[in-house]
């Protein structure tokens, strides 16, 4: 069939579908035949003032979280052989790091948070809600998201 004949014919039976609903089309529709066939939930959006530049060399892989930290608990310090990036879905952390001017920075829901490989850091809710952080590592394959042995992090 020639493309322009194969575009009428399905510009007919498009046509088609636009008449009027017959009594089986009004009958309310189960569960299933209402849902789309694809739907999105928009679950958290941070904003950042810096670019992000990502780099995890070799292969990867790539885990996502959702992390709460209760009042006055805190991550314990730590380091990452990859990178992560996360939304502060809810509250404020405290995140502390000698990556900032005064070792400390303070991300509030709304906002995003980039952490690079390999220096220690903390993070510490320090208000009275919990802090609902959603994280996606990138990291080398077979290496732990996170690492406790602070001699293995480049201080």
């Amino acid at each position: 069939m020639r493309p322009l004949a194969a575009a009428l014919l399905v510009v007919g039976l498009l046509a088609g579908c636009s008449s009027a609903p017959t009594p089986a089309d009004t009958a309310s529709p189960t569960p299933e035949a209402s849902a789309p066939p694809v739907s999105v939930a928009e679950l958290a959006e941070g904003d950042r003032v810096d670019g992000v530049d990502v780099s995890v060399p070799g292969p990867t892989q790539v885990n996502y979280r959702e992390i709460t930290i209760k009042p006055g608990a805190g991550t314990g310090l730590h380091c990452h052989y990859g990178q992560l990036i996360a939304v502060v879905a809810q509250g404020e952390l405290t995140h502390y790091a000698d990556i900032y001017p005064d070792g400390v920075h303070v991300y509030s829901a709304g906002e995003s948070i980039v952490e690079g490989a390999e220096y220690v850091h903390e993070g510490v809710n320090e208000g009275d809600e919990d802090v609902v952080l959603w994280v996606t590592y990138i990291t080398p394959e077979g290496k732990p998201l996170a690492e406790t042995d602070l001699t293995k992090c480049e201080q």
